[in-house]
């Protein structure tokens, strides 16, 4: 159960060159790998882990995906993704997320991506996090 919705997480990370396009930056789609990693390191640091809660029948399914790019990455750029979450109801919540570059903290990306859960069968359920 998560109980502190304020509460932050920080992941930090390097670009790899094969996450990179013709441009040299970062391809917009390697972001939402990074977002949804840092969901899961979020989640385990509840003590929850996604692949034992998916075993319980508990799907965590994203719904809703809002990136706002401002900036871009290159490769071997550290950076670190700072991950928060909000309740919208019993059955949604809103992981806020923020990519920041390590050096200076500029934000390169913002996104706020609503997940639900659902039974294995697709029918929405009240689970582990958005439980109070």
């Amino acid at each position: 159960m998560m109980d502190n919705l304020d509460h932050k997480d920080r992941i930090y990370f390097e670009v790899r060159d094969y996450e990179c396009d013709m441009q040299g930056i970062v391809n917009n789609a390697v972001y939402q790998n990074y977002l949804e990693h840092a969901r899961h390191q979020f989640i385990k640091s509840r003590g929850l882990d996604f692949a034992e809660i998916t075993k319980q029948g508990i799907h965590l399914v994203l719904i809703k995906a809002e990136l706002e790019y401002k900036r871009s990455l290159q490769s071997s750029d550290a950076f670190y993704i700072q991950t928060s979450i909000e309740r919208i109801s019993q059955l949604k919540l809103n992981f806020i997320q923020q990519v920041h570059r390590s050096d200076n903290d500029q934000v390169i990306l913002s996104a706020k991506m609503t997940v639900t859960s659902t039974s294995k069968e697709g029918k929405p359920i009240i689970d582990h996090l958005v439980a109070s």
